[in-house]
């Protein structure tokens, strides 16, 4: 069985900060820190609820000071700084409980623990809590030299940002943002380049108009930049946006047909699903993007279409031949249900050919 994420803070994390937190504040008392931390509830928290009992305990057991203890947890950061980096977020949760009032303190501290870790989640409050400085303090750090630091100022203000707070303001209005991700589209680091996507993509969700229109603007410049909206778009193009798909050169596929579209009628809950199928036309294939979609049967009996990307590129020839599959194992991120589902075959956004199999 896989291991849980939240089983990362385990014992051997535990004491290892304990023993560094003494090492750097004499009064910590481990033995009572670690009893603490383990207690009869411990078992049953989750990732983040671990996260922040943590932050919390470790409040009651470092001086009463905020600005003292983020000296003290800065040291112990930089000992465990390269092997616990998603462990360590401990250490920004602790500033987004105890620093929310000490701006200047927090924003420093926050930038020293984002290297080789992440403050995505910790700014988020402080953003919303005060917007206009928090986003200047964004901008100051997409100027950075560290990418750790720019890839923060994108990050950090993503609208819809998986398992954080959102920011409902900027759902509705992401100017702000869009002046950071200004300022970071062509970074020279592609591990900020990808944020820049990520936020893209957020922001389409709420504002595809607003998207649309920045591709516009932005694409056809260069390789890099290209790519990131290519990835900024994903959402746009998965859901066969037309304006979207012929910004990137899918135009809509007039001479192509689907022909030897084969797929099993039924198949068995834990194995994989087989398709295959032709693309044919009369002239050459050209710019294509080839995905399928499922329509997952519900409990409730009806269905939840999925789109899954195949194949893009450019063809020359005038045929080309596909096969695919897809797992029905048993996984932790959806739950498969008996009963009919269908295929549908999509090219340039355009649904040409569906089957239905039954999961038994």
């Amino acid at each position: 069985m896989a291991k849980l994420l939240k089983d990362l803070y385990n014992a051997e994390y535990i004491n290892l900060l304990a023993l560094q937190s003494a090492y750097f504040y004499p009064k910590f008392k481990q033995n009572k820190f670690i009893k603490d931390i383990f207690n009869s509830s411990f078992k049953e928290l989750e990732l983040k609820q671990r996260m922040r009992h943590i932050s919390t305990t470790l409040g009651t057991h470092l001086p009463n000071n905020y600005k003292e203890s983020i000296e003290i947890l800065k040291n112990i950061f930089s000992t465990m700084n390269y092997a616990y980096n998603l462990q360590n977020m401990i250490f920004q949760d602790f500033v987004e409980v105890f620093g929310l009032d000490d701006f200047e303190v927090s924003m420093d501290a926050l930038e020293h623990f984002t290297i080789n870790s992440s403050s995505e989640f910790a700014i988020r409050q402080f953003i919303i809590n005060t917007q206009t400085q928090s986003m200047k303090q964004m901008t100051l750090w997409s100027r950075s030299k560290n990418s750790h630091i720019r890839r923060l100022a994108s990050e950090g203000c993503r609208p819809r940002l998986p398992w954080a707070v959102a920011l409902p303001y900027f759902k509705k209005n992401p100017l702000e943002v869009l002046k950071i991700l200004e300022l970071l589209k062509d970074d020279e680091s592609k591990y900020v380049r990808k944020s820049v996507a990520n936020n893209l993509n957020d922001i389409s969700k709420d504002n595809p108009k607003i998207i649309k229109q920045i591709t516009k603007k932005w694409i056809n410049q260069n390789k890099n930049r290209d790519a990131l909206l290519k990835h900024g778009c994903r959402t746009l193009l998965k859901s066969s946006d037309k304006e979207t798909l012929e910004l990137f050169g899918f135009n809509e596929p007039l001479d192509i047909k689907i022909k030897n579209f084969k797929l099993p009628n039924k198949i068995a809950l834990g194995s994989e699903l087989n398709f295959s199928f032709d693309i044919l036309s009369d002239k050459e294939l050209s710019k294509l993007r080839v995905e399928f979609s499922i329509d997952f049967l519900r409990k409730n009996g009806t269905h939840n279409t999925k789109v899954f990307k195949i194949i893009e590129g450019t063809y020359s020839a005038n045929q080309k031949s596909i096969s695919k599959n897809y797992s029905f194992k048993k996984i932790t991120t959806r739950v498969y249900y008996r009963g009919l589902h269908k295929v549908s075959i999509i090219i340039n956004g355009v649904s040409f050919a569906t089957k239905e199999f039954y999961l038994s």
